[in-house]
C-alpha cells in the first residue's frame, strides 16, 4: 500500500513539473513572439538586393517628408513615379510586406498604361532607401503622407487619389482611405485585421489579445463611404477567403467584389481586373 502511494506521488510530482515545464515554455514563446512581433509583420528584404535603377527611364525619385503623428515619429520616404502626358487618373499603391519597390517597376507601368494613370509606388519606413523603423502607426502615417504628395503633384485632393493595397497593403490603404478618402478603394488578398490573419496560423496563440499591429481595416471600413473594389483568391493560403467577404459585407459605399478560382496569395491579377478598376473609374459598370 505504501509503495503504491509512493508511486502515486511520484507520478504526480512529475506530472505537475511537466505541466509546470509546459507552462513556462508557453509563456516564453509569447515572450519570443511579443518581442519578434514587429520583425515577423514587416520582413523588409534588403535594400542591396533591390534594382535601384530599372531601365527605360520614365520614372522619376520622390523623397517625401513624413510628419510625426500619433504613436508615429517623423521620416523620410522614397518612392518612383511614372507619370502619364494628361493622365485621367492617379493612383496610389502599397505593396505588400514582403516586397519594395525594386519589384514594381512593370506593375507600375501596368497601371499606368490600363487606367491612363499617373503612379505612384512608394516604400515604408525601413524598406528599400526610406528611413525608419516600421510599425503600424508609421507604416500609415507613410502611406497618408504619399498620398498627399501624389496629390500635390498631380494638381489633385486626396480624394481624387486611386488607393491599391495588397496584402499588408490592405490594411494601409484601407487606413488611408478611411482618413482622407479615396476615389477608388482596391483591395488585394488583405484581410479584416493583422490578427485574425495571424490566428489562421497560430491557432494555439493568443494573437488577438497579445498582437501590437493590428491593421484593423474592418473597422476603418465603416467609415470610408467611397467606391470599393475587392478581390480576392479562393485558395489563398495566407489569408482566408472569407476575410474579404466579411469587408465586402462592411463596406457602405458602391463596391464590387473579384473572386478568383483558385487563386493564391501571391498570384497575380488577371489583366481583366484592370478592366474592371477602369469601368468603376469611368462609372461604366453595373
Amino acid at each position: 500500500m505504501t509503495s503504491a502511494l509512493s508511486y502515486r506521488r511520484r507520478l504526480g510530482i512529475i506530472a505537475l513539473g511537466a505541466a509546470r515545464l509546459g507552462a513556462i515554455v508557453y509563456l516564453s514563446i509569447l515572450l519570443l513572439m511579443s518581442f519578434l512581433e514587429t520583425r515577423l509583420v514587416f520582413p523588409a528584404p534588403s535594400a542591396a538586393s533591390g534594382n535601384w535603377t530599372p531601365a527605360g527611364g520614365d520614372y522619376e525619385e520622390a523623397w517625401i517628408d513624413v510628419p510625426a503623428a500619433p504613436g508615429a515619429k517623423a521620416a523620410r520616404i522614397y518612392g518612383w513615379f511614372f507619370d502619364a502626358p494628361n493622365a485621367k487618373h492617379a493612383v496610389l499603391y502599397c505593396h505588400g510586406n514582403g516586397n519594395d519597390i525594386s519589384d514594381l517597376p512593370e506593375l507600375a507601368r501596368l497601371l499606368r498604361d490600363r487606367l491612363d494613370a499617373a503612379v505612384l509606388v512608394f516604400d515604408y519606413r525601413g524598406y528599400g532607401k526610406s528611413e525608419g523603423t516600421p510599425d503600424e502607426a508609421g507604416v500609415i502615417a507613410d502611406g497618408l503622407a504619399a498620398q498627399r504628395w501624389l496629390a500635390e503633384r498631380t494638381g489633385r485632393t486626396p480624394v481624387d487619389i486611386v488607393v491599391i493595397g495588397r496584402s499588408i497593403g490592405g490594411g494601409v490603404a484601407t487606413a488611408i482611405a478611411a482618413e482622407q478618402g479615396a476615389a477608388l478603394l482596391v483591395l488585394q488578398s488583405t484581410f479584416t485585421s493583422l490578427p485574425d490573419a495571424a490566428a489562421r496560423h497560430y491557432p494555439w496563440l493568443p494573437v488577438r489579445w497579445l498582437m501590437k499591429n493590428r491593421f484593423d481595416s474592418l473597422a476603418r471600413m465603416a467609415r470610408y463611404q467611397g467606391p470599393v473594389l475587392i478581390s480576392h483568391g479562393t485558395r489563398d493560403e495566407v489569408v482566408p477567403f472569407e476575410q474579404a467577404r466579411q469587408l465586402y459585407d462592411a463596406a457602405a459605399g458602391p463596391k464590387r467584389f473579384v473572386e478568383l478560382p483558385e487563386g493564391m496569395h501571391r498570384d497575380a491579377q488577371p489583366l481583366a481586373y484592370y478592366d474592371d478598376i477602369l469601368a468603376i473609374l469611368t462609372g461604366n459598370h453595373n
